[in-house]
């Protein structure tokens, strides 16, 4: 079954290394016969929640942004990947705006295969775990019926570049081919 893919590039760096990650596991994707889109999150205009709650009562944000776009490919996909470098051990900014920004439909993103791509300079895995828990906070606690189905730990890596000589890279590979 051809499956509708969208990577959701946190990474304020074209190229850097969460990015490249994303890279490879669509290359793997489309290998595989699926469908492939990414969202380069830093090149949309996303603001952030007001919190005014308009949308619990309209599913609607107020906002005249980028973001209803996004929340419609999102509810079209069959697979979201979540995709951030890690600073301070947790998501970057770009990420948690996108996910704050998903309230007035975020029921309606139901039945999804999640994957998580994490970058990080840090070289231990276990440091990475605030920001998988805060992905699947989102995911597995606030969305119906997600599925958790791989994580690639891009550790290791400071400098753009440095993410290639790293196992993650054939690890996304791998990981998109077999979705």
């Amino acid at each position: 079954m051809i499956k509708k893919v969208l990577v959701l590039s946190g990474s304020p760096r074209k190229g850097g290394n969460s990015d490249t990650l994303c890279n490879e596991f669509i290359r793997g994707a489309k290998e595989a016969g699926h469908e492939t889109e990414k969202i380069f999150l830093r090149d949309e205009k996303i603001n952030f929640c007001t919190g005014c709650g308009v949308c619990n009562t309209t599913s609607k944000c107020v906002q005249n942004d980028d973001m209803a776009e996004i929340l419609d490919k999102m509810i079209k996909a069959d697979v979201i990947v979540l995709s951030t470098p890690v600073y301070f051990y947790t998501m970057d900014g770009q990420m948690k705006t996108l996910i704050d920004r998903t309230v007035p439909r975020y029921q309606e993103i139901k039945n999804k295969e999640f994957y998580y791509i994490v970058a990080a300079a840090d070289t231990s895995i276990a440091n990475m775990d605030k920001t998988i828990e805060s992905f699947r906070g989102f995911t597995l606690d606030c969305l119906p019926n997600a599925t958790e189905k791989g994580i690639i730990y891009g550790v290791g890596a400071w400098q753009v570049g440095e993410i290639q000589s790293t196992p993650a890279m054939k690890e996304a590979y791998e990981m998109g081919k077999a979705v």
